[in-house]
């Protein structure tokens, strides 16, 4: 196998990138709020191929173990979890680059993908998780005829307003 595959997350990971881009413009300088989950950090992913399964890397420093939730419901994988701020009141930052808080990460998966597939594991911060065989049986996407309507002979609608 010597082709290359298409990215399915392209446009995903453009809006992604574009969210966290826009996102840190109204940020730093500005006094820090409460976040809710609207407004919770996206820890920083990878997602590529090896072989024919689809490996997905997601960056959690200091995120516990514990704190972190996988599901995988209706073809989309959720990573979800917070990481907690350990220092003492009296801290005054001087530069204040780290997301605390809860995260959400969704992923769509190929359709055929089933629970069984997903493994995961987290070790210094990186949490990787491998779907087996999640690209080597996808399907490929079928075109489907679009049929203009334009081009055929009409007869014009006469209304009466009467």
């Amino acid at each position: 196998m010597s082709g290359s595959r298409p990215n399915i997350f392209e446009g995903v990971t453009d809006y992604f990138t574009e969210l966290t881009r826009m996102r840190s413009l109204g940020i730093h300088g500005a006094p820090e709020a409460e976040r809710t989950h609207a407004s919770a950090w996206v820890p920083v992913t990878d997602i590529f191929a090896r072989g024919d399964d689809l490996v997905v890397r997601v960056e959690l420093s200091g995120v516990d173990p514990e704190d972190v939730a996988l599901s995988f419901s209706r073809g989309v994988l959720t990573i979800s979890g917070t990481r907690g701020r350990e220092l003492p009141d009296d801290v005054e930052f001087l530069v204040h680059e780290r997301y605390y808080g809860e995260f959400r990460r969704l992923i769509t998966l190929p359709e055929d993908t089933r629970t069984e597939q997903i493994s995961s594991v987290l070790d210094r911060g990186l949490l990787v998780i491998t779907v087996q065989g999640a690209l080597g049986s996808s399907v490929a996407a079928e075109r489907i005829e679009v049929v203009d309507r334009s081009q055929e002979a009409s007869t014009p609608t006469v209304r009466s307003d009467e």
